[in-house]
């Protein structure tokens, strides 16, 4: 089939656009290089290089850039193909005992081995292979995979360095003239075996152009300028305060000093620091000028190219916020901003803008937001760990900013805080070094970072001093809370109790169609989509949705018959086929349709991971891919992208977290809100934000408890969620599997309808994740059920199957032992269902 045009168009806008999404952590000069030539090319990688994430995510791109392809493209020799041949040899064995070990699990187990190996990654194998490809250059492509379904563990092969890796890394250091380590990863990868590498570029995964990608950084066609959006260091630095990974109850314990908040606020020395990144060429930042109108600051900084080749950076700004009655981190980011390109020499003005209330605290006590009185110290860097105090925004009385009420429930312990108040030794700074791009941490004296007076707040004299009215705050206005169109509303009252229920409920089918939902794959409609709404009721058009988020996931070929598109070859996310048995495996050949008819074809783009486009700190590159993708829709007939994800990123373990963004709400959030803006400006598109919350481990996914007080929930992961709506106005929302603090999300009406639709006023439709009876749940939490969904106000429960809706409707009928539901609780869900199709089916 050929090539279209459309493919040829993302896949040169995106390789444009991607080498702001990499990140160079250290450099020595060596690189770019003049010309291409011979190259030896190692690691695991090199070959196999990963374009994204395990699972749902996959996307079916008919073209993906390796390394080696991309390199041999832009006219380099790999001299090392030897070393790669034999690498797959090994890896093919390792590869095969994986699979056995893997079956033999679930038959002990009792389970299915596709869900017991779903998004389960094979550790890199052991191996005896020369190093010693000729040539002067080399470049060794570490790679690691991970995925929905199973999180990554603290091991050889995953999140440490195996020791074949680290001979042949430091070998490579060693023995040619100039050498680059890049990481082909999604996630934090501990460095500290190979720290004395001089040239290490974080690559991440990004999507189809991966490979050319690389191969136009090496040759400086393209020039890395992105920043961490998580911190990155030794295992053994990440807290140790909070649980992870318990199959029934994790316990936040760390509260809201997840990151960078806690590195900072206790003084630990990270490899990488949260906003870390250098570049080709070097900036300098000149003096900030900070000022403020009503409740909005804005930092200007001077930014200049003192180097000798282009590039871009990114100013980040942080504040200090006073401890008082609640104790705060360190510093926060409240704002940033990246240059354009700047050629050497060239200098540009930067603005960052952030509201005062941005800052606020929550006081669980009070069920308030507030901002204590004191000093806030305004600090502006290139990282989190590279701040300068530039100014002091003094407030004189505590303010209430908002006014809410407690949701959420209540954890079984309080949350873990620094020993000592923010601004004693525990305080760090950071100073010049020998060692090229790595801060250092200095205790300073309490003195340096608090006070109490204006003028020489902290010791720091000289300081600009700004002071806040506290009435100032009397004008902020708040959405109102939502309700459903009155036309809408009289829809609902009209149908009858089956079509309500119907309506609540995805487009199920029974028997081979219901399997579909356990892969995702329950769409008529379209080959390969994920789902869609019912069809069963005159006047209510039916959405179709497509898994994301680096991308649509449809089937690559299809036909379609008087019974809808029917995909050729199993819809299967890649690498799952090769878990099924043999009934499994007889049931999807009986589901794959025969090429009968004109086969048509529906290849996607795989965009960069989640992570990666955070890392870009251009929330106009981040709106373009989402333009990207929202022009796919319109091509393939997708209403509703199951995208962007962005979780906090807890744990280095989660392993969803290439999927999410960072570790920090704000860049979260507004990551979030720029994808969603490029997809909606497609006219009826729209993006499903996800997953609702404090989803942020896949052990046990479906009924684990996430233990989180109120104040970590809204101060952190609860938070971006309010910035994305806030911004962009997605046009759907979707719940997490995990409980919270007992109760499922998706059956809490504390989030649906008080956060949602009452303190956020938020307008889109609300459904649940693919919850399938068949996946199962082991574990002492039940998996979530319909009925008590719907009472919550989370409209639409996906995909839906006959137990389901004959659950729910039984509910309304008074006929469940269990579960009430009520033709009023109905009839609002049903509302938002018939607002979000006619909205969006105009």
């Amino acid at each position: 089939m050929a090539v279209n045009t459309y493919e040829k168009e993302h896949f040169a806008k995106l390789r444009k656009l991607a080498p702001e999404c990499t990140v160079l952590l250290k450099k020595n000069g060596a690189f770019p290089l003049p010309a291409a030539g011979p190259v030896a090319l190692y690691g695991s990688g090199a070959r196999r290089t990963v374009k994204g994430g395990t699972g749902s995510g996959d996307v079916n791109s008919r073209f993906f850039a390796t390394a080696e392809w991309g390199l041999e493209k832009a006219g380099f020799t790999i001299t090392s193909k030897n070393w790669l041949d034999g690498y797959d040899a090994v890896r093919e064995e390792a590869h095969k005992q994986f699979i056995a070990d893997i079956k033999r699990k679930a038959k002990e187990s009792h389970q299915m081995a596709i869900l017991v190996g779903m998004g389960a990654v094979m550790p890199e194998p052991a191996y005896e292979l020369p190093i010693d490809a000729a040539g002067d250059t080399a470049v060794y492509v570490l790679a690691r995979n991970s995925g929905e379904g199973n999180d990554r563990r603290p091991e050889a092969g995953d999140i440490r360095l195996t020791e074949t890796e680290i001979r042949d890394i430091l070998t490579c250091s060693r023995e040619y003239e100039r050498f680059m380590l890049v990481l082909n990863v999604g996630g934090v990868v501990d460095l500290s075996p190979v720290a004395e590498v001089e040239n290490i570029l974080i690559l991440s995964q990004l999507g189809a152009v991966t490979g050319r990608v690389l191969a136009d950084i090496l040759l400086g066609k393209s020039v890395p300028s992105g920043k961490l959006a998580a911190t990155w260091s030794a295992w053994e630095d990440y807290a140790a305060v909070g649980e992870f990974g318990d199959p029934d109850d994790t316990r936040y314990r760390e509260g809201i000093y997840v990151g960078y908040r806690y590195f900072d606020s206790v003084g630990k020395k990270p490899m990488f620091p949260f906003g870390y990144g250098v570049t080709y060429t070097d900036f300098e930042l000149g003096d900030a000028y900070v000022s403020i109108e009503g409740t909005e600051v804005t930092v200007s900084v001077p930014v200049k190219n003192a180097g000798g080749y282009q590039g871009k950076e990114v100013v980040q700004v942080y504040v200090s916020v006073p401890w008082g009655k609640l104790d705060q981190p360190y510093q926060a980011l409240a704002g940033f901003a990246k240059t354009g390109l700047l050629e050497p020499g060239e200098c540009e003005t930067v603005n960052v803008r952030f509201a005062m209330e941005s800052l606020a605290g929550y006081d669980t006590e009070t069920a308030r937001y507030i901002l204590e009185a004191g000093d806030y110290v305004v600090r502006v860097g290139t990282s989190s760990r590279d701040t300068v105090a530039c100014a002091v925004v003094g407030l004189d009385e505590t303010v209430t900013v908002r006014q809410l009420s407690n949701v959420g429930g209540k954890p079984d312990f309080e949350d873990w805080k620094p020993e000592r108040p923010v601004g004693e030794p525990a305080c760090v700074v950071v100073s010049e070094t020998t060692e090229p791009n790595m801060p250092v941490t200095e205790e300073i004296d309490g003195s340096a970072v608090g006070g109490d007076s204006g003028s020489e707040y902290g010791g720091m004299s000289g300081l600009p001093v700004l002071c806040l009215d506290a009435a100032a705050f009397s004008s902020l206005t708040w959405p109102k809370p939502y309700e459903a169109s009155e036309e809408a509303r009289r829809k609902a009252a009209s149908l009858t109790d089956e079509q309500l229920i119907s309506l609540c409920m995805g487009s199920f089918g029974e028997g081979l169609q219901g399997i579909a939902g356990v892969i995702g794959s329950a769409s008529a409609s379209v080959a390969g989509a994920a789902g869609e709404t019912t069809d069963k009721v005159d006047g209510v058009p039916n959405l179709i949705m497509a898994d994301g988020p680096a991308g649509l996931r449809l089937a690559k070929h299809y036909v379609r018959d008087k019974k809808g598109a029917h995909a050729i070859g199993n819809a299967m996310p890649a690498g799952m086929e090769e878990f099924m048995g043999s009934a499994l495996k007889a049931v999807m050949k009986l589901m794959s349709r025969p090429p009968r008819g004109e086969v048509q074809d529906q290849y996607c783009t795989a965009i960069p991971i989640g992570t990666a486009l955070a890392q870009s700190w251009n929330l106009e590159l981040c709106e373009a891919c989402g333009d990207l993708v929202g022009e796919e829709m319109e091509r393939f007939g997708i209403d509703l992208w199951l995208a962007p994800a962005f979780n906090i990123q807890r744990s280095p373990l989660c392993g969803r977290n290439f999927e999410y963004c960072s570790e920090d709400p704000l860049i979260s959030g507004l990551v979030g809100a720029a994808v969603t803006k490029g997809v909606q400006k497609h006219p009826g598109k729209g993006t499903t934000v996800k997953h609702f919350c404090c989803n942020n481990q896949e052990t046990n996914r479906y009924v684990s408890n996430s233990q989180v007080s109120e104040r970590a929930l809204r101060e952190i992961y609860l938070r971006g969620f309010e910035i994305c709506i806030s911004e962009s106005s997605p046009a759907a929302l979707m719940t997490s599997y995990n409980l919270l603090n007992g109760t499922h999300t998706s059956e809490r009406g504390d989030l649906m309808k008080t956060v949602l639709r009452g303190e956020w006023g938020y307008g889109g439709l609300i459904m649940t994740d693919w919850v399938v009876s068949l996946m199962g749940a082991k574990g002492r939490y039940r998996m979530a059920k319909p009925a008590p969904t719907l009472t919550a106000g989370n409209d639409l429960f996906m995909p839906g199957s006959g137990g389901d809706y004959r659950q729910a409707l039984a509910a309304l009928k008074g006929k469940d032992k269990e579960f009430r539901l009520t033709r009023e609780e109905a009839e609002y869900c049903a509302a938002h269902v018939i607002d979000a199709a006619w909205r969006m089916k105009k």
